[in-house]
Order: C-alpha cells, then structure tokens, then sequence
C-alpha cells in the first residue's frame, strides 16, 4: 500500500553535547542485535585507535573521521532497525549548538523525539533549544532518556528532578505525550531489558516505549497534495505530472486543482514504479494522468480540497541558521515543494526567548536563533500552514550569492506562541 504504516517509526535522537545520544543508539543497535560482525569489529578497531576501550557505543552512528577523533556528533546519522513488532529509522542528531541546523534536518520527518539529559544537569539550554525545534516542526511525542543513573546512584530523587522539568517544558510546547525512562546507556540498563537498579521505576524501558508510540504522525494532513516535480510524455502523446504524495489518499476519479493558475480537473490513472494502481498514499512517488491538458510544469502544486492559499506573502516562523544575520530587507531565495523563487524579508517580527518562550522584538536573526518573519515572493506559492501539511507548509531560504541553505522556514506560528 506504501509507506503510511504503524510499523515503521521515524525518531529523531536529540539533546545537548556529551549527554550520550550516540551512546545510547548505539547500545539500542548492540543489544538488539542489529549490526553485522564487520560492523562491530569496525567499531571496535575505531575504540582501540582512539584509546577508549574496546568498544565506544558512540561510534556505532558517529560514521565521519572528524566525529571519532572529536568525539562529537557533526552530521545527521541515519540508522535503521528492526524488532519483530515494529521498524526504526534512528536519526542521530548532533548536540553543538553550531550543527543546529543539522539537528532541525533530522527533526524534520520525525514521529517523535528521543530525548537525551544527563540527570546531573538537567535540561540545558541547547536541549531546550532542540524540543523547540522539535515542536515548531511538528514533532508531538518524547521520549526522555534520563541518562548516566549509574553516575548519581540511581537517586530516585535526581531522576524525579529531571521528570518535573521536562513535564513544564512538555506542557509549555504542547507536546501531546511524554514519557520519562531512567537509564544508563553506557551500561545499558533499562535500555532494552529492565533493570534492577531501579527498583521503584515500574514503566517501559526506552525500547519498550519506542515499540509502543504513534507512527506515521508526520505524513498526516488535511487532504491530499501532490508537488508537481516532473512532466511526462508519454508513447502515444498525452503528458503525465509526477511527484511524491503527501497529505491525504488520492484516487483515481477525483476532483483536484492545479495552482497556482485554479484549473480543476479529474484523475484518470495513477501509476508508481509497481505499475497502474487506484490510489497513492502519502510518501509514494507516482504520476497521475489528468482529464484536461493543461500547462502544469515544475513547482505546480497539485491538491484535493480544502485547498492550500496561494499568495506572495507568507508569515512565517524562521530559524536562522546563517553566519550573518537576518535582517529586514535581505533578498534571498524560497525552495518550497519543487518551486524555487527570489523573496525579499519585509520585516522581522520578533526573535523567541528559549528560556521563557515569550516573543520578543528584535531588528535581525542571529544564527541558531528562531523568529518570526514575513516573506514576500517573486512567484506566487500555494502554502499550507504548517501545523495542518509539514510538506507544503515548510520552505528552505538559500543565499543567493554562495547558493547555501540559510535557514528553516514554517508557513504560520507555532500553537504555544500564540
């Protein structure tokens, strides 16, 4: 049917800097057995070269030669997994504050977070920065991994600590479930199997809780979408439109609108890589022959009501992940679905206070900060708001001297701001 299903789970691991994200991936591979000999006997040459023991978890996912002789995360580590009741895909998502945009990249398509605090410090500042991303971009559940228990004693007391911060912060970004499990990633305990070092927590351990959280959450929308990303001709004349569905179903016989030109027209087929089919489901690249010609090109959008707006402002919430900073004014250029157009900033509306969550006013964006800003573009763009299509209400602004992604844009403000 595709890809739409309640076994497969995209979670994004997040948190600060050396609170053991990779660490506990890694032992969630190890102890579920996920890796191959060649793997492990990798890993463990890494370990040895590096002076750290025979086996340094963190290296399962830190791939890049500059995390293993940093000891840090740097880039997005995607992993895959597999249980008999349910599939992963593990993003590992770096804990510097300067890799922030990495981090939003690894959020982006993620059912849940799975969220790592050293009980020691509770949740910094770059935590609470990384659960604000993660909620801006649509993220509803967490898993809260309360790591290095062996390091405290396994204090019931230190653990509660952790649980009443992140039950004020959960509340405060509306996060719609959240689960707190001790643990010790380095030993592994309550990771994969219960352990008896904490006798009075009685939940799930953190793969336990994994197997039993919502999927699919992220591709859930209000009706179906389709980016247009190629034209097809076919043999025998006629053109088909081809993209990857987001939103709802779409089936053969319904009644959708190209944008931005308004034209409604009928589905006559559907056809993915499997052949003719009489429905595509959200994450399946297909194209779809149409009952009217029409002119429909590259970064056409098109969708089964309620449709999206199209307009040429947008307001939107902005984290700026360039070394210079925003400013009204700037030109830069939009990447929406398939469509790329030059936009110009036409003002900053305020910068969000990590610390209080409170919108504060301000004259630019400095890098990792998150605002709000309005957009005007050249190219008029059919936009969702983001809390009802994380595909069609989301854009990237790329510099248009150095081409660099810059920032990551949602079209609307998140629920808490309002």
């Amino acid at each position: 049917m595709g890809v739409t299903t309640m076994d497969l789970l995209r979670l994004a691991t997040i948190g600060s800097v050396d609170d053991g994200k990779s660490t506990l991936i890694g032992r969630l591979l190890v102890d579920t057995r996920q890796l191959f000999d060649d793997q492990l006997d990798a890993v463990v040459h890494a370990s040895q070269k590096r002076g750290v023991g025979d086996l340094d978890l963190s290296f399962v996912t830190d791939g890049l030669r500059a995390e293993r002789e940093q000891g840090i995360t740097i880039d997005v580590a995607y992993r895959y997994a597999a249980t008999p009741t349910r599939k992963f895909i593990i993003a590992d998502c770096p804990g510097h504050v300067q890799y922030t945009r990495n981090m939003a990249t690894g959020a982006s398509t993620a059912d849940l977070a799975l969220v790592v605090v050293d009980v020691s410090h509770g949740l910094k500042e770059q935590t609470r920065r990384h659960l604000v991303i993660a909620a801006l971009l649509g993220v509803r559940s967490l898993v809260v991994a309360v790591n290095k228990m062996d390091s405290v004693n396994w204090s019931p007391t230190a653990y509660q600590g952790v649980v009443d911060e992140v039950d004020t912060i959960a509340a405060e970004l509306g996060f719609s479930s959240h689960l707190c499990v001790p643990v010790s990633a380095l030993y592994g305990d309550n990771v994969v199997d219960l352990s008896s070092e904490s006798p009075w927590y009685d939940g799930p351990t953190v793969l336990a809780a994994l197997e039993a959280a919502d999927a699919g959450v992220w591709e859930s929308a209000s009706a179906a979408r389709l980016p247009i990303q190629w034209v097809l001709r076919q043999d025998g004349g006629g053109r088909t439109y081809a993209g990857m569905m987001n939103g709802g179903t779409l089936s053969v016989g319904d009644t959708l609108t190209l944008l931005p030109a308004g034209v409604t027209t009928t589905v006559t087929s559907i056809r993915s890589g499997t052949g003719e089919r009489d429905d595509a489901v959200a994450g399946l690249s297909v194209d779809v022959a149409l009952a009217e010609d029409t002119d429909a090109g590259r970064g056409d959008l098109l969708a089964i009501a309620p449709l999206p707006r199209v307009t040429r402002e947008i307001d939107a919430t902005i984290c700026w992940f360039g070394d210079a900073p925003l400013e009204a004014g700037h030109r830069l250029r939009v990447k929406h679905t398939t469509r790329t157009t030059p936009a110009r900033v036409a003002s900053l509306d305020g910068v969000i206070d990590i610390g209080t969550l409170n919108v504060e006013a301000t004259n630019e964006l400095s890098t990792n900060e998150i605002g709000l800003a309005r957009l005007t573009t050249a190219d008029a763009l059919a936009v969702d708001d983001y809390r009802d299509n994380r595909v069609t209400g989301s854009f990237v602004l790329i510099d248009e001297v150095t081409n660099a992604t810059v920032a990551a844009g949602m079209v609307g403000r998140a629920s808490f701001l309002a």
